[in-house]
C-alpha cells in the first residue's frame, strides 16, 4: 500500500508539472544579424519566422495550447557578442530553441553554447561544418547547407566536357562551397580547374578575373563549356566585374547561384545565365508558398524574398517538432520528434536527417531572363535577372554527404 500511495503521489507530480510545462510559454531566440552587411538576411528571416508561425498556429501564436514567445538578439556579426547572447537567450531568458545566426562564421562559435546549456539550437548559416566537423547533437539545421548549394549547382549544367573555375570569399561559407561543388561537379564528369579565393570584404575583382580567364583559355577538353562559378555572399559582387572584362572573349560563360531580390537586380547583367536556387517565390507550386507569398504582399507591400522563405520553414519545424512531441520542450523530446521529421514549407516537403540534423530540400535550375518588375520592392521600379524555372532538382536527386561522423 505504501509503494501504492508513493506511486500514485509520484504520478500526480508528474502530472502536475506537465499540466505546469503545457502553461508555461514556448520561448524562441532569434540571434541574428540585423546590423552590418548581412542585416538584410537577418531581418528576412525574422520576417520568415513570424509569417511562418502565424500559418502554422493559424493565427493564434500558440502551439499545444502554449503561448508563442519570439525573443530578437542582434550579433552585429561579432562571434563574442553572438556566444554571449546563445548564453544569456538559454539562461536569463530560458529559451527552450535559439535560432541563429546567419553569418556561417558566427554561427559556427555559438553552436558550443547549445551543448553546454544542453538546449536546441537551428543556425541559419550556410557552412558545411555547422552539421559537419562543428556538429553537436543539440544542432538541427533546416536552412541548406554548402554542399546543398553546391550540388544542386554542379547538377544544373555539370556533365562531360565542362570546364569550370570558381571564385569565393575566403571563409567557412566560400571554401565549404567551393569543395563540395567541386567534389559534385566531378561526380557529374566536369572538371574544376582553378580556385580563386578573395577576402570578404573585396571590392576589385579585376586582376582575379585575369586569372580566371587565364585557367580557362585555350584549355582543351572543355568542348561542353568553359564556366566561372562564383560563390559570394553580401552586397559586392565579384561576377559584373568579371562581365565587364568580356568574359565572352575567350568563350567563358558565367554561373551562380540564386540570391536575394536586391542581388538579382545586378543579375539584368547576365542574360541566359543558368545555376541552381534555394529559393525564388515564382518558382514553388504549393498551398503553403500560395499563402506565404499572398500574405508577405498583404503585410509587406512587396515580395518575399531567398532568406523570408528559410525562417518560414524554420518556424514550420519548430511548430511540428513541438506537435509531434505532444507540446513537450523537453530537450531529449525535441530531438527525438526533430530527428526524421517531415514538414510542409514553401518550398514543399522537407525532411530532417536523423544522421547529422540536416533538413533534406528540393532546389531550383533555374535560368536568368532580364525582366522590368514593378511587384518586387514597394517603392521602385526594378530591371532585374529573373530566375525561370528549368526544372525542380528534388531532394532524392542529391547525394548530400553527412559529414558528422
Amino acid at each position: 500500500m505504501k509503494r501504492l500511495l508513493t506511486a500514485l503521489a509520484a504520478g500526480s507530480t508528474a502530472l502536475t508539472l506537465g499540466l505546469s510545462a503545457q502553461a508555461d510559454s514556448i520561448r524562441v531566440a532569434h540571434v541574428s544579424q540585423f546590423s552590418g552587411p548581412l542585416a538584410a538576411y537577418g531581418e528576412q528571416l525574422n520576417a520568415g519566422l513570424r509569417l511562418g508561425f502565424e500559418y502554422a498556429t493559424e493565427g493564434t501564436m500558440q502551439i499545444q495550447g502554449r503561448d508563442l514567445e519570439l525573443l530578437r538578439k542582434d550579433t552585429q556579426n561579432d562571434p563574442a557578442r553572438a556566444r554571449a547572447l546563445a548564453e544569456e537567450a538559454y539562461a536569463e531568458d530560458d529559451a527552450h530553441i535559439v535560432v541563429g545566426t546567419v553569418a556561417s562564421g558566427v554561427a559556427l562559435a555559438m553552436l558550443p553554447i547549445a551543448e553546454e546549456y544542453e538546449r536546441i539550437m537551428m543556425p541559419e548559416g550556410v557552412a558545411d561544418a555547422i552539421t559537419g566537423a562543428e556538429w553537436n547533437r543539440y544542432i538541427f539545421r533546416v536552412g541548406r547547407n554548402s554542399s546543398q548549394d553546391a550540388i544542386s549547382n554542379a547538377v544544373a549544367i555539370g556533365q562531360p566536357g565542362v570546364c569550370v573555375s570558381t571564385i569565393a570569399q575566403d571563409y567557412a561559407f566560400g571554401r565549404d562551397g567551393v569543395a563540395a561543388y567541386k567534389q559534385a561537379m566531378e561526380a557529374e564528369g566536369g572538371e574544376i580547374v582553378h580556385e580563386e579565393y578573395l577576402p570578404t570584404d573585396a571590392t576589385d575583382f579585376t586582376a582575379a578575373a585575369q586569372r580566371l580567364f587565364n585557367s580557362l583559355e585555350g584549355r582543351e577538353g572543355c568542348e561542353e563549356g568553359k564556366y566561372i562559378f562564383s560563390i559570394w555572399a553580401g552586397a559586392a559582387n565579384p561576377l559584373g566585374r568579371i562581365q565587364d572584362l568580356q568574359p565572352e572573349r575567350y568563350g567563358i560563360q558565367l554561373t551562380s547561384g540564386g540570391n536575394i531580390l536586391p542581388a538579382l537586380v545586378n543579375y539584368a547583367d547576365f542574360p541566359g545565365m543558368q545555376g541552381a536556387t534555394f529559393y525564388y517565390y515564382e518558382l514553388p507550386d504549393n498551398e503553403v508558398n500560395d499563402w506565404f507569398v499572398e500574405q508577405h504582399f498583404e503585410q509587406y507591400n512587396e515580395a518575399p524574398d531567398f532568406f523570408t522563405a528559410q525562417g518560414f520553414a524554420q518556424a514550420m519545424a519548430i511548430t511540428a517538432a513541438i506537435e509531434k512531441s505532444g507540446g513537450s520542450t523537453d530537450v531529449e523530446d525535441l530531438i527525438d520528434a526533430m530527428r526524421g521529421l517531415d514538414f510542409e514549407t514553401p518550398k514543399g516537403r522537407m525532411h530532417m536527417r536523423a544522421e547529422d540534423h540536416q533538413a533534406l530540400q528540393a532546389m531550383y535550375h533555374f535560368e536568368n531572363v532580364v525582366e522590368e518588375r514593378s511587384d518586387w520592392f514597394s517603392d521602385r521600379t526594378v530591371t532585374a535577372g529573373v530566375p525561370h524555372l528549368r526544372g525542380v532538382i528534388e531532394l532524392e536527386d542529391m547525394d548530400i554527404p553527412v559529414l558528422n561522423q
